[in-house]
């Protein structure tokens, strides 16, 4: 995915608040407070974490804020996974006796600080999870982050657009972008939610943040 393409969509532009947790994946502060995410490293994770997923079958991808659930739509359409949008029902991957039971071999959420559900019963069923954090979030639970604007329509379209093209390449089920038949536009939510229009004036792209150092580390299950 080209660098252009994250910077468009803003996928580096991250918010004033930063914690400690974060700081490692923030190129720079900006003058004006915003801090903005290195853009090689979130496409470097994005490409980890696709490799990751491409051992599992049984994923599921969950966003309980509503500007999240098209994008994770498109995605589980598009690689076959299980979407869990909206509430996150207590039980849903924990009781079997549940009508709604899913056993995930791996989970995708959009927002830690939204899907707090979601992360509890995982790390009770010691599933990995594999999270889009923003700098003002915890990761404490989250075994691998994807930094990342995890607020904004277009942000959190191009990111799961880009992690699904290369969850399909590393399952060997393409070869080449081009034979992905989606267009990045289409995974953006119709929703212009509140949350959004709050952070519009904190999160005016700029053309900035490409850096291109990056980190990586390897284990069974992915690490933040």
């Amino acid at each position: 995915m080209a660098y252009d393409n994250y910077l468009a969509a803003g996928v580096h532009i991250g918010m004033k608040q930063q914690t400690k947790d974060m700081k490692k994946f923030i190129y720079k502060t900006r003058n004006d407070g915003i801090a903005v995410l290195n853009v090689s490293l979130i496409d470097e994770r994005i490409k980890t974490a696709a490799k990751f997923l491409s051992k599992f079958e049984r994923i599921m991808v969950v966003s309980r804020k509503g500007i999240g659930q098209k994008p994770v739509k498109m995605f589980t359409s598009a690689t076959n996974t299980r979407p869990n949008v909206g509430r996150f029902l207590p039980g849903t991957i924990t009781n079997p006796a549940f009508p709604g039971y899913f056993e995930p071999q791996a989970i995708i959420i959009l927002d830690p600080q939204v899907d707090k559900q979601t992360v509890k019963e995982a790390v009770m069923m010691r599933v990995p999870i594999i999270s889009l954090c923003d700098t003002f979030n915890e990761t404490s639970n989250i075994d691998f982050v994807i930094p990342c604007n995890n607020k904004g329509r277009k942000s959190l379209g191009m990111v799961l657009y880009t992690l699904a093209l290369e969850l399909k390449k590393a399952r060997g089920e393409i070869k080449e972008d081009a034979e992905f038949p989606y267009k990045p536009e289409e995974w953006e939510s119709e929703e212009e939610v509140y949350e959004e229009r709050r952070d519009e004036g904190e999160r005016r792209p700029r053309r900035e943040g490409m850096d291109r150092g990056g980190q990586g580390r390897g284990r069974s299950r992915p690490r933040r």
